[in-house]
C-alpha cells in the first residue's frame, strides 16, 4: 500500500479518483460524532479523570513519547495514573489484558510494552478502552487514567484531549481517507485542549523535541554506545514505523553510513528480516526492538527517545483538570 500512502504527501493523481471515497468517508465520521453527541450512541464515563492523547492522521506521530512523559509528570504532581490502549498488532486471548514490562508485543502490542518498562505504572490493552480503564482502577486503585490514541474512540468519555501532529509532514494533501491520512477533518483540532508539534522547522506554543538516548545492545542491555562510535560506518537501519524516513534522516544526521530497510508499521519482525549477509551492526528503534528479543544477537542495537515539550504544558494540564469538564 505504499503508493498510496505515497499519494498523500505527493502530488499524484491518485487522490483525485479516490476523493469521491473520500467525501463518503467524511460523510460517515460526520454522522457517528453526531449519533455520540445526541445520545444515540452512548459513552462511557469513567470515574476518574481521562486524558486521550491522539491524532488526526494515519500512521506515527509520536504519541507513545509523549503518553511516557504524561505519565511522568502526572506521578510528580501526586497522581497514580493507569494507561490504557486498544493494543493494536496484539493478539490477547482475551481483553481487558494486563501489560507488564516483560509481555509479549505480539500479545499486547509493540507501544504498550515500551510504555510499560518507561513507566512502571498499571496498564491495560482492550478494544473497548472503558473496559481497560475500570480493570485498572478496580485492580490498582489509579486515579486518573491515560489513553494511548483513542481520540476517534467516542465511546470513551475524556476529559482532556491531546493531538500530536507530525511537525515534518502535517496533513499532507490535507484529504481524508482514502484519498488523504486524515482520520476526520482539521476542523477537529479546533475541538482539542492542546495540540503538540513534534518537531520540524515550525514554531508551535507545544513543541515536542525527542531526545535520543545511548544505543543499547538488543542481546545485552548492559552493553551501550554513543552514535558516535558509529560515525562513519557502515549500518544496516531498520524501521517498522509509521514515518521511518524520520528515523533514517535522524541516523544520516549523525555521519552514519546508512543502508536503509523500511517495514510496515508494526511489522511483526522474524530473524529472517534481519538476516544480511554482512557483519554490518543493525541499528531499529525501540518500537522495533521489543518484538526482535527472542532472536536478539550482538549486532542489533536501539535506539529510546525522551520527550521534552515546551510551553509548560503540564502545568497546563493540571489547571484543566481542575474545573474540566468530559467532553462528549
Amino acid at each position: 500500500m505504499k503508493w498510496l500512502t505515497d499519494s498523500w504527501y505527493r502530488p499524484q493523481l491518485t487522490r483525485f479518483l479516490l476523493l469521491p471515497f473520500s467525501l463518503t468517508y467524511q460523510l460517515v465520521i460526520a454522522c457517528r460524532v453526531l449519533a455520540y453527541r445526541t445520545g444515540l450512541f452512548s459513552s462511557q464515563k469513567l470515574g476518574v479523570p481521562v486524558i486521550v492523547i491522539g491524532n488526526i492522521t494515519v500512521g506515527g506521530t509520536g504519541k507513545t513519547p509523549v503518553v511516557i512523559w504524561l505519565a511522568k509528570q502526572l506521578i510528580q504532581a501526586g497522581f497514580k495514573p493507569g494507561i490504557i490502549s486498544r493494543g493494536y498488532g496484539g493478539k490477547a486471548q482475551s481483553y481487558p489484558h494486563l501489560v507488564e514490562s516483560d509481555s509479549d508485543a505480539r500479545v499486547v502490542g509493540d507501544e504498550p510494552v515500551i510504555i510499560s518498562q518507561h513507566t512502571n505504572c498499571p496498564m491495560a490493552v482492550s478494544p473497548i478502552r472503558a473496559e481497560a480503564g475500570q480493570l485498572l482502577i478496580d485492580q490498582y486503585d489509579c486515579n486518573i487514567i491515560i489513553s494511548d490514541d483513542g481520540l476517534q474512540h467516542y465511546a470513551l468519555e475524556r476529559d482532556i484531549e491531546i493531538a500530536v501532529v507530525d511537525g515534518i509532514r502535517f496533513f499532507g494533501n490535507h484529504y481524508c481517507l482514502p484519498a488523504g491520512p486524515l482520520r476526520e477533518p482539521l476542523s477537529r483540532l479546533r475541538r482539542v485542549d492542546f495540540v503538540i508539534l513534534n518537531g520540524g522547522p515550525k514554531e508551535s506554543h507545544y513543541k515536542m523535541l525527542l531526545q535520543a538516548g545511548a544505543v543499547i545492545n538488543l542481546a545485552d542491555t548492559n552493553k551501550t554506545k554513543i552514535l558516535a562510535d558509529f560515525h562513519d560506518q557502515a549500518v544496516h537501519c531498520v524501521a517498522g514505523i509509521g514515518h521511518p524516513e524520520r528515523f533514517f534522516s535522524y541516523l544520516t544526521s549523525h555521519e552514519l553510513i546508512v543502508e536503509t530497510h523500511d517495514f510496515a508499521d508494526h511489522h511483526d519482525f522474524s530473524a529472517t528480516d534481519l538476516s544480511f549477509d554482512d557483519d554490518k551492526p543493525i541499528i531499529m528503534t525501540e518500537k522495533d526492538a521489543v518484538k526482535c528479543r527472542a532472536f536478539a544477537n550482538d549486532k542489533m542495537w536501539y535506539i529510546p527517545v525522551e520527550a521534552s515539550i515546551s510551553g509548560e504544558l503540564e502545568k497546563h494540564i493540571l489547571t484543566k483538570l481542575v474545573g474540566s469538564k468530559p467532553h462528549g
